[in-house]
């Protein structure tokens, strides 16, 4: 998966939208109707589509088989062909060993009947029973004190004695004609269409799948390029290679879930067998294949296991076996060996899980519980791949829907700085506190800035703003700026979630903050002074903690320190470096220019450095702008302008350090 570019803006520009009014209702009945044609194909169309859909599936895991026999030097004719023919013996070997045991399962019922009953038996005879029967004796006393009123009723007054008088005798009834009824003994025919009747439709169905998988494997390049074609893409190579790329994991995702759930079978039937459960091989096959449907599925393969054990045994032991090995063998596959096979999840949100589960279930009955995760992941990959299905990720991926820049606004937006911690903690993990700072907090700040000089931004908005970024800062405070170690697991190599800081390397430490020279080291050393931007101040008191962090002496100064009315007051102290914090939205070059004026005026020789911070770069006019303020150096991110201060750091510890080896240096022999 494409990884995005650091330098590229996290945010791009919001599109104008059209307001409610304005818009035409064919725009939005267009993407109904085409959504309700396409739900009603698939439900009128599922006895064609389901095996089209199982093939399909199919070929992804057998995509890798077919290409290790092309290496072996097959003909493709005869790769396919050996690849399908051994996938159609498997399928009829585990249909033939599935009827064995339902018609061995079958045969022994009644004399589960009888434990069971025994079973039941015992329970009404136990503790659990007397307290059944007593909570039912006092439902039904109860039912009866509700009914009693009915025996007060009068009761009904007798028939008139007319009504009395017996009828004349009746003519007596004609005796019952005895008819035997003999049925016809049907002939070899209709005796072959009653057995086979109910096999007809499975085999039809097998019977297209593996036609529609021989031609899928056959044509896959060809389906490739249509696919391609169809999706209107004009950079054919790219959209080739992504769309290689996306067949590629999803067939390693396929066959390692169906390994996974193969082994989970595996272990199921033995130990089955080992407990003592009656045809395990069964259950084996059916834990196999209900781990296929997301959630319930393995609640679902113990239930029928566990209810055969309680009807086996006379005693609990068996069931109580049976319950510990569903147990225990579905969170250690679930949360161990799933997630180092093929990472935490499926590149799903849990929501589209069980959404689709329940959509295709509703469109395909059973088939389509089954096949539910397996094909909303393949629409996830086209919508990750094709530009005109890129809502399909959207909806059903489980990538934010935010990128970090606007979730972290969205949250000081609405004046939440604990949601605010805690998003920065869930970053933190995978980058430095340099690298989230410059390209989450600090373009997220530049956010803010567009939207106050568009005025959208109350006053009280601001203030929370505010607010919430400087609690947010102090919270951070304690942390060291260190490039975390991955974490263990790792995401999902299949369809996944991309790093949310692109993990760029913490700023170095250059020279360690022990080696800081003293005359660095004051409290002052580095005036941090903030434009007049209300966010200014915020941008400033960062670039002051992370210089803090280095070793370095720093001074915040806020922009009305350094107003034109108090610079003849203001004392600087002993100041080595001025950085002065800008986001420069609309005009702020302006009082900038004439801030480093006063400066170079109050302090003649310090140096000065520029930041001036903004999400799109800028028009070609603020640029010339921008650069046509004289100061000492100019720098366009956070992680510039720590490092333009570390190199003067270093620039002035490097005499003193020749100093210091020339004053110890030896003096030659014989000198």
């Amino acid at each position: 998966m494409a990884t995005r570019n650091p330098e590229a803006p996290l945010v791009p520009p919001r599109p104008t939208r059209i307001a409610a009014a304005e818009t035409p209702k064919a725009a939005l009945a267009s993407p109904v109707v085409i959504g309700a044609v396409v739900i009603a194909g698939l439900y009128f169309g599922r006895e064609i589509l389901i095996p089209i859909a199982i093939a399909l599936l199919l070929s992804f895991v057998l995509g890798p088989l077919v290409n290790l026999l092309r290496r072996l030097r097959l003909p493709r004719p005869f790769a396919v062909g050996l690849a399908v023919l051994a996938t159609l013996g498997i399928v009829g070997a585990l249909a033939t060993l599935i009827g064995v045991q339902m018609a061995d399962l079958a045969s022994d019922v009644p004399r589960y009947r009888d434990t069971i009953e025994r079973k039941v038996e015992g329970l009404r005879e136990s503790p659990v029973g007397h307290v059944t029967d007593y909570v039912a004796n006092i439902g039904r006393a109860l039912h009866t004190a509700g009914n009693g009123d009915k025996a007060d009723k009068p009761a009904v007054p007798a028939e008139p004695q007319a009504a009395q008088t017996k009828a004349p005798e009746a003519a007596p009834e004609p005796k019952p004609v005895l008819v035997e009824m003999r049925q016809v003994q049907p002939g070899p025919l209709e005796m072959a269409g009653t057995l086979l009747s109910p096999t007809l439709q499975p085999l039809a169905t097998a019977g297209i799948v593996f036609v529609v998988l021989l031609f899928v494997l056959m044509q896959r390049e060809d389906l490739r390029d249509r696919m391609i074609r169809l999706a209107g893409s004009s950079d054919l190579h790219r959209t080739t290679v992504a769309m290689d790329d996306a067949a590629r994991r999803l067939s390693r995702y396929f066959v390692v879930q169906l390994a996974l759930n193969t082994g989970f079978g595996l272990v199921i039937g033995i130990g089955l067998y080992l407990i003592g459960v009656p045809n395990p091989v069964l259950w084996g096959i059916f834990s196999a294949l209900m781990r296929f449907v997301p959630y319930i599925g393995a609640f679902l393969s113990a239930l029928l296991p566990l209810a055969l054990a309680a009807a086996v045994d006379p005693g609990w032991n068996m069931l109580i076996a049976t319950a510990v090995l569903f147990l225990v063998m579905e969170p250690l596959t679930g949360q161990i060996v799933e997630p180092m096979l093929y990472g935490h999840s499926t590149g799903l949100s849990p929501f589209s899980v069980l959404v689709s589960a329940l959509f295709w279930t509703w469109l395909w009955g059973p088939v389509g519980l089954i096949l539910s995760t397996p094909l909303t992941v393949c629409l996830v990959v086209l919508g990750r791949h094709v530009d005109t299905l890129e809502f399909l990720d959207v909806l059903f991926g489980n990538r934010p829907a935010l990128t970090p820049v606007e979730n972290f606004y969205q949250r000081i937006l609405a004046d939440d700085p604990e949601e605010a911690q805690e998003h920065a903690d869930l970053i933190l993990r995978q980058c430095s506190l340099s690298a989230y700072y410059d390209e989450v907090v600090v373009r997220g700040l530049e956010l803010a800035a567009r939207d106050a000089a568009r005025g959208v931004l109350t006053v009280a908005q601001k203030t929370d703003i505010r607010a919430s970024v400087t609690e947010l800062i102090e919270e951070l405070d304690s942390r060291a700026d260190r490039t975390p170690e991955p974490e263990a697991g790792g995401a999902a190599d299949g369809p996944g979630a991309e790093p949310a800081c692109g993990r760029e390397a913490a700023i170095p430490f250059a020279p360690e903050p022990d080696s800081v020279p003293e005359a660095w080291a004051r409290d002052g050393a580095v005036l941090c002074i903030a434009g007049r931007g209300f966010i200014d101040e915020a941008a400033a008191a960062i670039l002051a903690q992370l210089l803090a962090k280095r070793g370095i002496g720093v001074r915040k100064v806020a922009f009305s320190d350094v107003a034109r009315a108090r610079i003849d007051a203001f004392e600087p102290g002993p100041v080595r470096m001025t950085c002065i914090v800008s986001l420069a939205i609309s005009g702020e070059p302006t009082h900038l220019r004439r801030l480093v004026e006063r400066l170079r005026a109050r302090m003649p020789r310090t140096p000065v450095l520029i930041g001036l911070w903004q999400a799109d770069g800028g028009s070609p006019a603020e640029a010339a702008a921008h650069a046509s303020i004289t100061a000492d150096g100019h720098v366009s991110s956070l992680r510039s302008a720590v490092e333009a201060v570390l190199a003067a750091v270093k620039a002035d510890a490097a005499p003193v350090a020749e100093g210091v080896r020339a004053a110890v240096r030896p003096v030659p022999a014989g000198a």
